[in-house]
């Protein structure tokens, strides 16, 4: 299996100076690759303390510079917010850089305040991403850029570097709804996915997405890639109660930065899905679906966490793993460790599972 890591810049509850964040999460994505990590992700977010990484592909040029093997992946760039020719250009720039190591997530966005801060329509979100998403791959593959869609219009234009090698099969999309997920299939984008429902929906939503995708590309969708927020220790005991406290703490970050207390999603068009998010919380209550959040990631002894990651895998097929070390004012010393823990004793047998026939 694949194991990566991803950085998310994360303030919660200001307990630290902005500084400190990026100094610390900087000084952590330099472990990566010396721990023998596949991969370092970024994740796209604007004007909270939420995840305090505006440009994606700024921080991965940095880290392409300062490493040599380890993979580059964005996850996600929120197109809708986007010039794609700019994406479309920063992410060959980035291939040349790191000598063909990136990989492209990408995805559509949810959050109102980052929509109204750039003044845009959420409504447009799912046209402006399908369009965006159709015109990035052809520009990445053919090293041309035009669009005569609805909402993004383009000339012909070349992307400069052009493109050096393909990136089919590296190029992956967040998906959460079923309609986004069927989206991704007939664009042929692998899924990235970040556990937040029960794993049966996303099997049967994997099952359809697998048929679209066999059907309108003519061969078999690629392993998704899962994301899990990781803690690992080990004493169960103490990954238990370290888990529950910030894993909660991140889960109260969700609910603040995208406002799920609010009714906005149940009203705005492409968004339906997540107003009946909403109402689930309403219905079980905050507390029953932040423990249902929190048993859906990997935390525990080495033992445990090698255990979740594979039931995952058996699940629904995935080849790799991007744990996420830091978040929710996690102490960093905490976070070192458990970095390092996750490498030393679980990594190395998750690569050694072979690739599903």
């Amino acid at each position: 299996m694949h194991v990566g890591t991803s950085t998310f810049f994360q303030n919660h509850g200001k307990t630290r100076t902005d500084l400190e964040v990026y100094q610390n999460e900087l000084r952590l994505a330099d472990l990566c690759e010396p721990l023998g990590y596949d991969s370092i992700w970024g994740v796209e977010h604007h004007f909270t303390d939420y995840t305090m990484c505006p440009d994606v592909l700024q921080f991965l040029s940095y880290m392409a510079g300062r490493t040599e093997r380890i993979q580059l992946g964005s996850m996600v760039v929120v197109l809708p917010w986007h010039n794609p020719v700019r994406i479309a250009e920063q992410f060959s720039v980035l291939d040349h850089l790191s000598g063909g190591r990136a990989i492209v997530g990408v995805g559509r966005g949810l959050g109102r305040v980052e929509f109204e801060g750039f003044g845009l329509d959420m409504a447009e979100s799912r046209t402006r991403f399908a369009e965006s998403a159709k015109m990035l791959v052809q520009a990445l593959e053919e090293g041309v850029a035009e669009s005569s869609g609805e909402l993004i219009k383009q000339s012909k234009v070349d992307i400069r570097p052009k493109p050096y090698k393909s990136f089919k099969g590296r190029i992956y999309a967040a998906a959460v709804s079923p309609e986004s997920s069927l989206a991704l299939a007939q664009l042929g984008l692998g899924m990235l996915v970040i556990p937040q429902k029960p794993w049966s929906e996303v099997e049967n939503e994997l099952k359809a997405y697998r048929e679209i995708f066999q059907e309108v590309n003519g061969e078999p969708a690629p392993p998704p890639i899962v994301v899990g927020f990781t803690f690992c220790h080990e004493d169960e005991e103490r990954a238990r109660e370290m888990a529950a406290e910030y894993v909660g703490n991140y889960w109260d970050s969700i609910m603040d930065h995208y406002e799920f207390r609010s009714d906005h999603l149940k009203t705005t068009k492409g968004y339906e899905y997540y107003g009946k998010f909403t109402e689930k919380i309403e219905k079980y209550g905050n507390q029953d679906v932040k423990d249902f959040f929190l048993d859906l990631q990997v935390w525990g002894t080495p033992e445990q966490c090698y255990e979740k990651v594979m039931s995952t895998r058996s699940r629904i097929g995935s080849e790799s793993f991007l744990a996420a070390f830091s978040f929710g004012a996690m102490p960093y010393d905490e976070v070192e460790k458990s970095m390092r823990l996750f490498a030393k004793e679980v990594m190395p047998l998750l690569k050694k599972v072979p690739a599903a026939v």
